[in-house]
């Protein structure tokens, strides 16, 4: 069987879709969403309902062996065409040698799915990675970046007949962050809510569904700072304070790090007069997402952007007790606000 290196989540679902299953699949990574998409669908899909009571198993990997596991794939299906053996919580299992001897000869009439969550398999056990591809399926499920998250949702919602601009995307992105199982849940309830003749996602609905203010919330923060509009930021740190629900403190300083960590990149992009070329050096998937660039290189000197991050820095560690016995949260954001517009 040949190798299946560089597989993606995308020709995974494509092949299942078409009735292509292979021996083996063996799901690891960071990010658990797309490993129970795939385990899901090839739960609810390899087998027709009434061939699963004999021919489905689910195991969990601190409740058996490798031995166990490989036992019970080398079974035959009963009045089917196939078993499925599906392994969740796999990175539990402490033993792997027998597993790696089924994986050199698998057999083909079992769908064997090893669920391995919040972490890889050990890079040392090559034989064992080298097995695994032999068989069948490697994927790693990796954590998706900040900056492809807004993309995700417009696309997300795109395919269930939905609209959302790429403010309100970020918006979204910005106050739920990467964890793709709680983002999907948070824009079903938000699909649930749109009336059939308006399918379109906007700031109030947002509000409505999710809880974040569409006037006062991380993204309208970075976007006052971005302009120097000293009064709104003020505003929306107070909202911020007085609602902890929001995040607050810790919500932005990542968000604001990650902006001004970006703009001192931006000031060394060949081209950085132009929005094209600033997106294109920061690897932006727009020349839209450059805006905030352009206009906080207008609005921030290098020398005042180094120690910005510096300063972000110094909260980061006083939110986390040092050098701070009794600051509150709140008035550090006001003294991290205060120096970026001062």
């Amino acid at each position: 069987m040949p190798e299946t290196k560089n597989v993606t989540f995308n020709s995974i679902m494509r092949d299942l879709q078409a009735g292509k299953y292979q021996p083996v699949y063996y799901l690891h990574g960071e990010e658990a969403y797309y490993i129970d998409l795939i385990s899901d669908y090839i739960a609810e899909h390899a087998l027709a309902p009434e061939e699963r009571d004999f021919n489905q198993t689910i195991l969990f990997g601190s409740d058996v062996t490798a031995s166990q596991i490989a036992d019970i794939a080398r079974r035959y299906p009963m009045m089917a065409a196939r078993q499925v053996v599906i392994v969740k919580e796999a990175q539990n299992i402490k033993d792997t040698e027998a597993l790696e001897k089924y994986f050199k000869q698998p057999l083909t009439s079992t769908v064997l799915v090893i669920c391995h969550k919040n972490g890889k398999i050990d890079g040392r056990k090559r034989e064992y990675v080298k097995a695994i591809q032999k068989a069948g399926i490697l994927f790693e499920s990796q954590k998706m970046k900040e900056r492809d998250l807004p993309p995700f949702i417009e696309s997300y919602l795109a395919e269930r007949q939905a609209s959302i601009d790429p403010r309100t995307a970020q918006v979204i992105a910005d106050a739920i962050g990467a964890d793709l199982s709680r983002l999907t849940s948070e824009l079903d309830k938000v699909l649930i809510s749109l009336p059939q003749n308006d399918r379109r996602v906007t700031p109030q609905v947002v509000e409505d569904q999710i809880g974040v203010s569409k006037d006062y919330n991380s993204f309208e923060l970075r976007d006052a700072i971005v302009n120097r509009n000293i009064y709104k930021a003020n505003q929306i740190i107070n909202y911020l304070d007085k609602n902890p629900k929001s995040g607050g403190l810790y919500k932005i300083l990542p968000l604001l790090y990650n902006y001004f960590q970006n703009l001192l990149i931006a000031y060394y992009a060949p081209q950085r007069q132009s929005q094209e070329g600033v997106a294109a050096w920061l690897e932006l998937k727009s020349p839209w997402a450059a805006k905030e660039y352009m206009i906080g290189m207008r609005n921030y000197t290098g020398k005042k952007v180094m120690g910005i991050l510096s300063k972000l820095r110094e909260i980061d560690a006083k939110s986390k007790g040092l050098d701070n016995p009794n600051t509150s949260p709140g008035e550090l954001m006001r003294e991290l606000i205060f120096y970026i517009l001062h």
